[in-house]
């Protein structure tokens, strides 16, 4: 994309505060943006080519939504950290190993999309954010759940596609989780105990394309509490 068009973007998010620039060819980060940290509030620079990001990014505070998806970004800067007021993060189809620490301070953030990246491990820096509702983490290589998991405040994380071969029993103490997606890991039966079946919030667990037969987890102890709380939250939805 030519310094003309990026111009004439930067002059409509300023009137806007929205700045559209996916599918734009970007190789870098265009310096013009920095123009904007007082007004814009969503950011789309999806389907470039990307590879870094500057720690200025982190001075855009009424940014409350950020579409970073198929860049090239193997990692971003801690001040992203800064942005109190994002809801809404899209960093899928990366090359990011990790997320900043930093994370837990986005204390308005709803929904966080890491899938197809190269996470090996659980981001422990989302647990604690109390408006979190979804987070994606499909398509990695995550290994293990942490016990911290009981921290986290999501409605629904998706975990499909990874390398997880346990639960921890602390999934039961998250207050709100009730969507669980786990299809094609590395899980036994015996991942799915008592406690987890019986005592936790979990509504929905998707789990085809384990190592177990599906017979074998509706034959699970607790298998009739779960489905007691699965046919309860699809009433209320219905």
């Amino acid at each position: 994309m030519g310094n003309s068009n990026i111009k004439q973007h930067i002059e409509t998010a300023q009137k806007t505060g929205v700045c559209q620039l996916g599918k734009s060819g970007l190789k870098e980060f265009p310096e013009e943006i920095n123009k904007l940290t007082k007004n814009l509030r969503t950011l789309d620079l999806s389907e470039n080519k990307i590879q870094d990001l500057p720690s200025s990014l982190g001075n855009f505070s009424h940014l409350k939504s950020i579409n970073l998806s198929s860049n090239r970004l193997e990692s971003v800067p801690e001040e992203l950290g800064n942005l109190k007021k994002i809801e809404s993060l899209s960093l899928e189809k990366n090359c990011l190993s990790g997320i900043p620490s930093s994370f837990s301070k986005l204390t308005n953030l709803r929904t966080v999309n890491l899938s197809e990246n190269r996470l090996s491990m659980f981001p422990t820096s989302l647990n604690g954010l109390k408006n979190l509702d979804a987070v994606d983490l499909s398509r990695n290589k995550i290994t293990t759940i942490p016990e911290s998991i009981k921290e986290c405040q999501a409605i629904e994380i998706n975990l499909n596609q990874n390398q997880i071969s346990a639960i921890p029993e602390s999934v039961a103490e998250c207050p709100r989780l009730k969507v669980i997606r786990l299809e094609e890991n590395c899980l036994e039966i015996s991942a799915f105990t008592p406690k987890i079946m019986k005592e936790s919030t979990i509504a929905l667990f998707a789990v085809e394309g384990n190592v177990f037969d599906m017979k074998a987890f509706h034959n699970l102890e607790g298998y009739d509490n779960y489905m007691e709380r699965y046919t309860a939250t699809k009433k209320k939805f219905n």
